[in-house]
């Protein structure tokens, strides 16, 4: 009889504590709706604006600022020519070995039916939460003139400085995204067309070039695209190890500090972002444009291990075994050099062991203590503002949407060390000196594309007829947002988070400009250390921060199985 009762007061617009009817008195919840509404505008606003002059001003100031005899000198220099085309070779080189290794790799694990694919599943991972400068670090440890293969077990005088160590450097670190991205692409390829291609008669290989090979090739490309764009803002590897072998982006970087040639280093970031944002481009329309298909495609999931019918022979599983050891050796390596060179009193030279190294961590402190923090603020705005923007976007119909889903994926088409400059060009012209502020918003700026896209895909999870349920009850849209929206989406705004400071720890073009002698960070400190040849000292410092990203990472993923758990 209650509920009855309830239904009727309904039908007549009794206003019922939590609900409010539309048509029917409830003047309280109207308010509510309209001051929502009203906060929702003003987080739009404020939206454009950060967006407006953290991204789009920066990068029209810094192009308005070159002379004609800025480009004129860029464009007849063969010091810059050359540079030019060792950044298109390096780009070509290294993207294509970087996607080589990351596809067979991810055919090893995913296809070729390998003993330990679950650990082998599982360095690539580790390998790319490291910071990207100890990849050049390690190399030197490991390949220099005093390195422990080159020296120590071979006994060679040999300098691989230049473009061999740049590109074997670059390969090892940029190889994990074209695993993580061809393993989805071979994860969703249905294995009942390889398999009916077996049972009509075709051969393992024709299978691989006729089925396998032409679906993964999104795959393939995507990550081509992506890595191509990585590597040509790429500041850290050929700072440490490319010696003479000169690329835009440490031009840039030089021309600015070393030459305090604003206007040419603002030029060769032109000539650095137009095949960047060509990149970026064809990115994204082979993204919107591929995504369908492979839907489509991916339909069926792929067949266990035991029931995989067209697994690689005997021989092909034992060549990848050979391939996955070999390049998680490589990757090992480069974890026990850092060790090493930590406690060793001179690299290559007097291996006995100490302690004195460990007095740099004390002595770096406050670049330890800068990196932690500007990393955690960088990381929680970063997931903010994309938490915003996406939920502006996707989920509501305010103007501009368009426009906003372009700039805050913009900064991924832009190399690092051209943003940089843009922010230490724009921000001296405003007179705004507060280097820390800088510092946090370069990175937040720098990861914002990441973050954007992870909720946005925890977003598209969620079906919009609950936003219409809500509404419709009387929430407000910020309300929606809060009550909603981010509960449902915890796990991709959480790894947000996590990501934003794991690669924010190790950042070192974006922030290169912007770095004063009060706010120093531990990754220019590595990269000063390595110039000046003391290894022991910016191995310590390195094996530092990558201990305290390992320690996010692992706090991260238990939060998040407790999370899980607890839901």
């Amino acid at each position: 009889m209650d509920f009855k009762r309830k239904i009727v007061e309904v039908r007549a617009g009794a206003d019922i504590p939590g609900v409010n009817i539309p048509g029917t008195s409830g003047s309280k919840e109207n308010k509510r709706a309209s001051a929502g509404s009203l906060s929702l505008k003003l987080i739009w606003l404020s939206l454009c604006i950060l967006l407006l002059f953290c991204i789009l001003l920066p990068l029209l100031f810094v192009f308005l600022t070159p002379s004609k005899s800025d480009f004129v000198r860029v464009f007849t220099s063969p010091v810059f020519g050359r540079a030019a085309l060792n950044t298109l070779f390096e780009v070509i080189s290294s993207t294509f070995i970087s996607v080589l290794l990351g596809f067979i790799y991810a055919y090893a694990v995913v296809k070729g039916n390998i003993p330990f694919k679950k650990f082998f599943s599982f360095i690539p991972f580790i390998h790319l939460v490291t910071p990207p400068f100890v990849g050049g670090l390690s190399f030197i440890l490991l390949l220099g003139r005093q390195g422990f293969i080159t020296k120590t077990l071979f006994g060679l005088d040999v300098s691989l400085y230049g473009f061999p160590a740049l590109l074997i450097a670059q390969s090892l670190c940029f190889f994990p995204i074209s695993y993580i991205i061809c393993s989805q692409t071979l994860q969703n390829i249905d294995s009942s067309l390889e398999n009916a291609a077996k049972t009509l008669g075709s051969t393992r290989i024709k299978t691989f070039f006729k089925i396998t090979l032409p679906l993964s090739m999104p795959g393939i490309i995507a990550s081509a695209l992506y890595i191509g764009v990585s590597v040509m803002s790429d500041f850290g590897n050929p700072m440490i190890v490319a010696g003479r072998y000169k690329v835009l982006a440490v031009e840039i970087y030089t021309q600015l500090t070393g030459w305090m040639n604003g206007g040419v280093s603002a030029v060769l970031g032109l000539v650095l972002i137009i095949p960047s944002v060509v990149l970026f481009y064809f990115q994204n329309r082979l993204l919107n444009k591929t995504q369908s298909k492979l839907a489509v495609i991916s339909g069926n999931a792929h067949l266990s291990d035991g029931e995989m019918q067209n697994s690689p022979s005997f021989f092909a599983r034992i060549l990848l075994t050979l391939f996955c050891s070999f390049i998680t050796l490589c990757i090992i390596l480069q974890f026990l050099s850092i060790i090493a060179g930590s406690f060793q009193k001179l690299w290559g030279i007097n291996t006995s062991f100490t302690l004195k190294h460990l007095k740099t961590v004390q002595n770096c402190g406050t670049e330890l203590w800068n990196t932690v923090r500007f990393s955690t603020e960088a990381a929680f705005l970063s997931t903010l503002i994309a938490l915003f923007a996406s939920f502006f976007v996707f989920r509501t119909k305010l103007p501009l949407k368009k426009y906003i889903d372009a700039l805050i994926q913009l900064p991924s088409a832009v190399p690092g060390t051209l943003f940089g400059l843009a922010w230490a060009v724009f921000f001296a012209k405003l007179k705004f000196n507060a280097s820390g502020a800088l510092i946090v918003m370069a990175i937040t700026v720098g990861f914002i594309p990441f973050s954007y896209r992870t909720i946005s895909a925890s977003f598209s999870q969620i079906k919009k007829t609950m936003d219409d349920s809500a509404l419709s009850l009387g929430a407000s849209s910020i309300r929606l947002l809060f009550t909603v929206i981010i509960p449902l989406s915890k796990e991709g705004i959480f790894n947000s988070f996590i990501y934003s400071f794991v690669r924010g720890v190790g950042t070192m073009s974006a922030v290169i400009f912007l770095v004063s002698f009060d706010t120093s960070l531990a990754s220019i400190k590595i990269l000063n250390l390595a110039e000046q040849g003391f290894w022991g000292d910016a191995a310590v410092l390195s094996l530092v921060l990558t201990i305290i990203t390992f320690a996010v990472l692992g706090l991260g993923k238990l939060l998040v199985k407790m999370w899980g758990k607890r839901k």
